[in-house]
């Protein structure tokens, strides 16, 4: 089973096929519009930019599990993005990271991935608050914020975990890497 392997909902509803995107990159991330971590929507379509043309596709996941971060309908998720941000890549229906209700493409991620650690300053931030929702939050693949990113290759497979707090140079370093 790869990437490749799933559908997703569009934010018309209607079932999307991830095979559609087959030999490309692919930089999956769970996102949210009221987030700390938000203005790397900014950083996201500067690197969609430079490296679409070489196979890079980003998809977005908006989603509401952490600290009621992402309350609004789908539509007006994409208008703030794409008014605030100028996002063009593709952006689905909200989903639910982790639990039962994990979409079945998040459901592959969090069992094939494990947690990175939180880098810098928001170390400090984000790590009681994450021990809060899950005390074994080091030792399992479950999402832990906003904007966390997975990398897949070419093939569809999972070649990298990135936690929100993880340089944005660092994941595109990664991403040229395997482009």
């Amino acid at each position: 089973m790869n990437a490749y392997d799933f559908t997703v909902k569009a934010q018309d509803g209607s079932e999307v096929s991830l095979s559609q995107f087959n030999g490309k990159a692919l930089l999956i991330v769970n996102t949210a519009t009221g987030c700390g971590f938000t203005p790397q929507y900014e950083e996201l379509q500067n690197i969609y930019e430079e490296l679409h043309e070489q196979g890079l596709e980003i998809l977005d996941f908006p989603y509401n599990q952490f600290g009621n971060q992402a309350p609004g309908a789908d539509e007006e998720i994409h208008s703030f993005c794409t008014g605030r941000y100028g996002i063009s890549f593709p952006q689905y229906s909200k989903i639910d990271v982790n639990g039962e209700n994990a979409v079945s493409l998040y459901k592959w991620i969090t069992a094939n991935t494990k947690f990175e650690g939180f880098e810098g300053a928001m170390k400090l931030i984000l790590a009681p608050v994450v021990k809060k929702m899950d005390k074994d939050y080091k030792n399992n693949g479950n999402i832990k914020w906003n904007f966390t990113k997975i990398l897949i290759d070419r093939n569809g497979d999972i070649v990298a975990r990135f936690e929100p707090t993880a340089s944005l140079d660092k994941v595109k370093a990664k991403i040229k890497e395997i482009l």
